[in-house]
């Protein structure tokens, strides 16, 4: 009896009194050093030896991780190694960045990233939100949440290359798709005119290519940043026919992606007549996010 009071004595004052954890409880308990070693340095998403592999990145201010896969360098070297997520970014995270839900849930100080004033309408046009890729969103919008996302993370997160992303489409092929030339199998692959009944689908519903990427072709288009410096989408959407959906198909922004905006200037961060366009981001390892930029005047919505 005596020792069962002694042994529960010793164990309150040690709940109450965690500074005092060197305190020794009955049976020769030792509290854990105070200095455990230090466990090898590797970068998130690579394994000892520096291999990329997969990882998932926590959105702040959401129940939400987006998965990020690593895409192995090209054999010529031009092309290093990188992680794309698995597909295209969802409202899931995005809403968190246009409505600056990780504010307002106090998650660490209030960034400078620039940030679209809060949209009128759904930007989502009743598409469905859910598990759905965010869209209708301009290329400087998708740059901007990947230089928030950057800032948030201590990662490096951006837009796809024009060849980056061809490359990741391809997955190694060599063919017009990234499962072959012949585009009735697009059907077990994309979300097409074919098949899409005039509107996008919840991501990763169809097959992946040989790295894991889904919806790389259909669904919604995707941007990059285009060789030639120009904002170009890549991939196709569901309103497009097969050839649109080629890994090497191309559309730069045209003004009838903006033609009903009545505002003037144009916004610079939403597509009014673009519910087909949205965006996938890249992860570069070793590097430093960029830094976000200066704080700005209110924008446009």
């Amino acid at each position: 009896m005596g020792a069962g009071v002694t042994l529960i004595a010793g164990l309150s004052f040690f709940l109450h009194h965690p500074a005092s954890a060197s305190v020794p409880l009955g049976g020769g308990f030792q509290p854990p050093p105070a200095n455990p070693p230090a466990r090898p340095a590797t970068q998130p998403g690579t394994d000892a030896s520096g291999k990329l592999q997969p990882y998932s990145e926590p959105i702040p201010g959401a129940a939400f991780n987006l998965e990020m896969l690593p895409i192995p360098g090209s054999p010529d070297g031009s092309i290093k190694p990188f992680w794309m997520s698995k597909t295209e970014v969802p409202w899931e995270a995005f809403d968190v960045y246009i409505y600056r839900l990780d504010e307002e849930a106090g998650l660490g100080k209030i960034d400078a990233v620039t940030r679209p004033s809060k949209p009128y309408l759904p930007p989502d046009r009743g598409f469905g939100h859910e598990g759905y890729a965010a869209i209708s969103m301009s290329h400087k919008n998708a740059r901007e949440f990947c230089a928030w996302l950057s800032n948030k993370s201590g990662k490096s997160y951006r837009l796809a290359t024009e060849d980056e992303w061809e490359h990741a489409c391809r997955a190694g092929a060599s063919t017009a798709y990234s499962f072959g030339d012949n585009p009735s199998d697009l059907k077990d692959y994309a979300w097409f005119e074919a098949n899409s009944e005039e509107s996008p689908h919840p991501t990763g519903k169809k097959k992946a290519n040989a790295w894991g990427l889904m919806d790389m072709h259909g669904n919604v288009a995707e941007w990059v940043t285009g060789r030639d410096g120009k904002s170009v989408t890549k991939g196709g959407s569901y309103r497009d026919d097969p050839q649109a959906l080629t890994c090497t198909a191309r559309k730069e922004q045209a003004p009838s992606w903006n033609a009903s905006d009545p505002q003037i200037p144009k916004s610079t961060w939403w597509l009014s007549d673009g519910p087909f366009v949205g965006f996938r981001i890249v992860c570069v390892p070793d590097a430093q996010p960029p830094q976000p930029p200066a704080p700005a005047t209110p924008s446009q919505p």
